[in-house]
């Protein structure tokens, strides 16, 4: 799951990766672990279970959304046919017990005796339903593209059909090969819908959810944003053991910290340096923390500035930013530097790259060679509350224009609230942005193609160009913010996403990782921890750098 710092608005860059043409064809086939997951059917503890958020939920249909704080939601009404471990990254049985994916052809094994909550049995018509309801406009009931998110066709997209050869096995056929897909198939909005429910409900399971998961909707409080779970006792899997779940929502950070250590909740996210403090000190709550599946960084608009299109203006502000002190200073020990677009978690981290020096003086002599000695002027666009890869923006900001002014470079800081802020950069109105991003399911494929591939062929890329102009394109990937279009990095993307020899996909990662670091189209800053404040009457908790939270595993003591 993605927090919707990082996925608001996607909808270009979801309808472009959609769309993606890989061009490798190697012949290749992945396998389920076979892992029994059989759980306990609703079991134990009891009690209410309030989880504070800074967000609300905007619809309760996975298919209508890209919030990640919908999905927070909808992950406990709702499973996938794959699943996330929890706390892990790796892939585990959902809906699914066992699959195989060989060339173009994923077959699945479905699990048996599973209900949705309106006691209709899940069967492989269910997610053939679900699947032609997002992406199938002849499709009866879909919904429409207003509705449909547009993770449809990115999630999706490679999909030329889905049969049902018996109720319990599934055969879906891909246009090409595709690598990511299992992952894909393990994000929130690959879950499962009744059948009868899209017939009966259409539109309403926006707020009339009807899944197979562990909790099942008791009321939505619309007015108070406040959701009301109930535990599902048919529940096929391990939980849940609290009775009800309660997310609501505390827009400021130091209140829903006060809100945890006063018990009025039990489990809180969206914590800054500050808040992770109050957490830590109290007696009554634990910080629970982890290495973040994320990155933070600045990325150049070469598409708008000139001076960014020559490489070594670029590597002369990435060694002129302090981000060493950026990080260790302001984000306060909650971040780590970054050297390319993945942390080290992630499949094809290239351990040779080192993030760049701060280092005045060479910047000053890149500039100059590059005809800026003279420096020049541009405007950095941010936003202004904490995210989680970038806890201190505004901070942030002001260290940069510091910096900058010292090689001769004059930086005007232009602060918005997050919704038109994300507006501003997606219209490349920005000349730099403060920009980051968390992964939907820890493969490579969504970082190095959703933020740094431009989402329009090779073709299209201008001969001896590393950049393209958005305005002469409809489909571009909108988050590559800096309109960065290298070929060489392009071809190797596109590669990777064809290739399922997972040693063969690392080394090319770790290439397109090199490409990224030493064509700098980005200030790589920061990877960010994952922050949870836990009241300590709670056991059962894992932080999930994706999907999740598993609060089915939770107990209230």
């Amino acid at each position: 799951m993605a927090s919707r710092d990082n996925i608001t608005n996607r909808r270009s860059f979801l309808k472009a990766a959609g769309g993606a043409a890989a061009t490798a064809a190697l012949a290749g086939c992945l396998s389920g672990d076979g892992n029994n997951n059989n759980g306990s059917g609703g079991s134990g503890g009891g009690g209410t279970l309030t989880y504070a958020r800074g967000d609300k939920s905007g619809s309760l249909d996975f298919q209508n959304t890209t919030s990640g704080e919908a999905a927070k939601v909808t992950n406990q009404i709702y499973d996938t046919l794959i699943a996330f471990k929890p706390g892990k990254t790796s892939l585990t049985e959902g809906l699914a017990t066992n699959w195989n994916v060989d060339g173009k052809t994923v077959t699945l094994d479905l699990r048996k005796n599973v209900k949705f909550h309106n006691g209709e049995k899940f069967t492989a018509s269910d997610f053939v339903a679900t699947y032609r309801r997002f992406v199938d406009e002849s499709y009866e009931h879909y919904p429409g593209k207003s509705y449909a998110s547009s993770y449809g066709p990115y999630t999706l997209g490679v999909i030329d059909n889905v049969k049902a050869p018996s109720d319990h096995k599934l055969k879906i056929t891909m246009s090409k090969k595709y690598a990511p897909i299992l992952p894909n198939l393990a994000m929130f909005v690959s879950a499962v819908h009744s059948e009868k429910a899209i017939k009966d409900k259409g539109k309403g399971l926006k707020s009339d959810p009807v899944g197979t998961g562990p909790f099942k909707l008791k009321k939505w409080d619309k007015s108070n944003n406040r959701v009301r779970l109930e535990k599902n006792s048919d529940y096929w899997g391990e939980g849940p053991h609290v009775d009800e779940v309660v997310f609501t929502v505390v827009g400021n950070n130091t209140s829903r910290a006060q809100t945890l250590i006063s018990g009025d909740a039990q489990i809180i996210d969206g914590l800054g340096a500050q808040s992770s403090q109050q957490v830590e000190k109290s007696g009554d709550t634990k910080l629970v923390s982890d290495a973040g599946i994320n990155v933070g960084y600045m990325a150049f608009n070469m598409s708008k500035v000139e001076a960014f299109r020559k490489k070594k203006v670029r590597k002369a502000i990435s060694h002129a930013i302090d981000t060493k002190g950026i990080v260790d200073t302001i984000f306060n020990g909650i971040a780590k530097q970054a050297s390319q677009p993945i942390p080290s978690s992630v499949m094809g981290y290239n351990d040779s790259l080192s993030p760049y020096e701060h280092n005045p003086e060479k910047a000053k002599k890149l500039l100059k060679e590059a005809g800026y000695g003279d420096g020049f002027s541009f405007e950095l666009a941010t936003f202004k509350n904490p995210r989680t890869y970038n806890p201190s923006p505004i901070q942030a900001a002001n260290t940069v224009k510091s910096n900058l002014k010292k090689v001769g470079i004059d930086v005007t800081i232009k602060q918005q609230a997050f919704d038109p802020f994300l507006s501003y950069t997606d219209s490349y109105k920005h000349d730099a942005c403060f920009l980051g991003w968390m992964t939907d399911n820890a493969d490579p494929d969504n970082f190095y193609y959703a933020l740094l591939h431009p989402g329009v062929s090779i073709d299209e890329v201008p001969s001896g160009q590393d950049w393209i102009d958005p305005s002469k394109h409809d489909n571009i990937n909108t988050l590559d913010a800096a309109a960065w279009a290298n070929t060489e990095y392009m071809k190797l993307v596109e590669d990777a996403q064809a290739t399922y020899d997972e040693a063969t996909r690392k080394e090319k990662y770790k290439k397109a990782g090199k490409i990224a670091h030493d064509e700098a189209p980005w200030v790589f800053m920061d990877h960010a921890k994952d922050l949870r404040g836990v009241h300590k009457n709670v056991s059962g908790f894992e932080l999930a750098p994706i999907s999740g939270p598993f609060l089915r595993l939770v107990k209230i003591n």
